[in-house]
């Protein structure tokens, strides 16, 4: 067993709960734009029985005028714990999208305030809202008012460095009527780079009386191990380290529950899948899914000789049976190949050590 694991309390291998919703899992999968589509949930699903899986995050103006709902909308019966996450700074029109989303099955309803990208903020979504509290504020109260399943909100720590709002803010969201929130440890201006300051969600946990779950630099079950012992998070979400390994939530919530570590998955293994998420966006999408896919097809290309080489591939490809045969390609040149001591080219060898780190 980790020793990291006796510092948790126990509650780890509790059930967690969200308003009216019970969680047989304390570790989520983010709702990440352009990749938590259902090809992708499902895989996660097969590995995270129980993790709360979320849709990429829908803009409720769209929904709005649409006559029939977009495919980003789309769950199955299967998804369970599944929650929609909507995006807009219009109360009325995220409370139409949030009964919508119940009567696809969502479990829970999520509202994104932490968004970093320009296009969503300067129309009033995402992390500009934690500029606009009281908005903010009233956005829940109407979600809440017009749906009888959980509301939960995802945010940022504030604006910037000098407008860390956190605080003030997570309480309004609790005191609108939030059952969850969900903290990606960094501002806004810093979009995905520096280090999450996880130091404040504990912050925010000391103040709130709701589930508090903590995001931000979740690449491995010891830095989900890590973050959990530093801020007294009721969970951890998940997020870019799921890009071309939908393992990793799996992997964290077994050790949550059991204190040992799930074998990793062999580079083939990683590429085997691969081609199975090919295959399913093919199926679901067809050409928009191949021109969707080569971003993750390169994301499953790492860590292995050859790997930089096979990306440079995998980006162009224009077809279903292209990426096939590539992946198919690599698979036959590792499984001949299998003498640890043979060359790995430069650019390889140092991106394990930056995988390691």
């Amino acid at each position: 067993m980790h020793s990291g694991l006796s510092k948790l309390p126990q509650k780890f291998t509790q059930p967690l709960t969200i308003g009216n919703v019970t969680l047989q899992s304390r570790v989520l999968q983010s709702p990440l734009s352009g990749v938590t589509d259902l090809v992708f949930r499902r895989l996660v699903r097969r590995y995270a029985a129980d993790s709360m899986l979320y849709t990429e995050m829908i803009s409720a103006t769209d929904l709005h005028h649409m006559k029939a709902l977009p495919k980003l909308m789309e769950i199955d019966r299967h998804e369970t714990p599944i929650s929609i996450q909507l995006f807009d700074c219009r109360p009325e029109f995220l409370a139409e999208a949030a009964q919508k989303a119940v009567l696809e099955g969502a479990d829970t309803v999520d509202i994104n305030m932490g968004c970093p990208v320009n296009k969503i903020t300067k129309k009033g979504g995402g992390s500009s809202l934690l500029r606009q509290p009281e908005l903010a504020a009233q956005i829940v109260r109407s979600v809440v008012a017009a749906v009888d399943i959980p509301v939960t909100v995802k945010t940022r720590l504030g604006w910037d460095d000098a407008e860390i709002t956190i605080l003030d803010f997570a309480k309004r969201m609790e005191d609108a009527g939030a059952k969850m929130i969900t903290i990606h440890a960094r501002t806004r201006s810093q979009g995905y780079t520096g280090q999450a300051k996880w130091e404040w969600i504990r912050k925010v946990k000391e103040v709130l009386t709701i589930p508090v779950i903590a995001n931000g630099d979740i690449f491995s079950v010891e830095a989900a191990i890590a973050c959990l012992e530093a801020t007294g998070a009721d969970g951890v979400m998940c997020s870019r380290g799921t890009l071309g390994y939908p393992f990793l939530v799996g992997e964290v919530d077994h050790f949550l529950k059991t204190g040992e570590y799930l074998p990793k998955p062999s580079a083939i293994a990683c590429l085997e899948v691969a081609k199975e998420h090919l295959q399913g966006l093919w199926d679901y999408k067809g050409m928009r899914g191949i021109r969707q896919s080569r971003k993750h097809m390169t994301w499953y290309a790492k860590g292995f000789a050859g790997a930089a080489a096979l990306r440079e591939r995998l980006c162009r490809i224009e077809s279903l049976q292209d990426g096939l045969d590539c992946l198919d390609r690599a698979i036959a040149q590792l499984s001949d190949n299998r003498d640890v001591f043979q060359a790995i080219a430069p650019e390889d060898m140092a991106e394990m050590i930056a995988m390691q780190q």
